[in-house]
């Protein structure tokens, strides 16, 4: 058999196995949750530590992303002939259904997937996990059921933060660059605010974070090799949680957001 044709269904075999192993995970995971109230502590934990300390890198992207939006929007206006007094709704619109959510679900990738992925591989290939068994200790309730919670929950939450800081780059740079005034922007963002797109961002946000959560955990459960493997299913963890960020994101765009 040809070397391509093997490689290709090395490939493919194993794409098969990792769609498995990922549904194994999901059902322990969902199997774990009547056990949720001792892990409690856990999840309180994670939360803070996934989630609140994520909250400085989110200001930080979130006021640049507003502002580059801000004017982006503003030389696309000039292009086209656009009157200026939209930049509120146009911003408003893109930072609530888009870039709010996506942004915010690959930053947190970035920084929690990684490290998720990192911790429980390092825990796999010394062992740690497999001690944890020994004592009875069910690792998926111990170590998947409070990250995947704190990350379907945190995500959201971090969401709404981001939409606040983004308009607020946007109005700063609005103000400041474009000369529009503030009760323009914001009255334009008022009238383009829909109740049903700040909800399905949120609803965007909560899956981003669960699969975020899912996927770093199956990595780090599924790690070889000492440290090169830890390095290498980081790696992977990133960007297999980036790629299904961005394929779910269309999906939810089809469905949610009708044309």
């Amino acid at each position: 058999m040809p070397s391509g044709l093997q490689e290709l269904g090395r490939l493919g075999v194993n794409f098969i196995r990792a769609i498995g192993g990922v549904f194994i995970l999901l059902y322990k995971f969902i199997a774990s949750l009547q056990e949720l109230h001792r892990s409690l502590g856990l999840f309180v934990h994670q939360l803070y530590l996934l989630g609140v300390k994520s909250v400085p890198l989110i200001i930080i992207i979130s006021i640049f992303v507003g502002a580059v939006s801000a004017w982006q929007a503003a030389y696309q206006f000039k292009f086209i002939g656009a009157p200026l007094r939209l930049l509120g709704h146009a911003v408003g619109k893109a930072v609530v259904i888009e870039l709010a959510p996506v942004l915010a679900a690959i930053v947190f990738a970035g920084r929690v997937g990684a490290g998720i992925t990192a911790e429980l591989g390092t825990m796999k290939v010394t062992e740690q996990i497999d001690a944890l068994e020994s004592m009875g200790i069910s690792p998926v309730r111990y170590l998947v059921q409070p990250r995947v919670l704190a990350c379907l929950f945190m995500v959201p939450f971090l969401v709404i933060f981001a939409n606040f800081v983004a308009i607020v780059g946007a109005l700063i740079v609005s103000i400041i660059g474009v000369a529009v005034s503030s009760e323009t922007f914001l009255t334009g963002f008022k009238d383009s605010f829909k109740l049903s797109d700040f909800v399905n961002g949120l609803i965007k946000a909560g899956v981003f974070g669960f699969i975020i959560g899912i996927v770093g955990c199956y990595h780090g459960f599924n790690t070889k090799g000492g440290a090169q493997g830890v390095g290498l299913a980081t790696t992977s963890s990133v960007v297999i949680s980036m790629v299904l960020i961005l394929v779910f994101n269309f999906v939810f765009a089809v469905i949610l957001f009708r044309i």
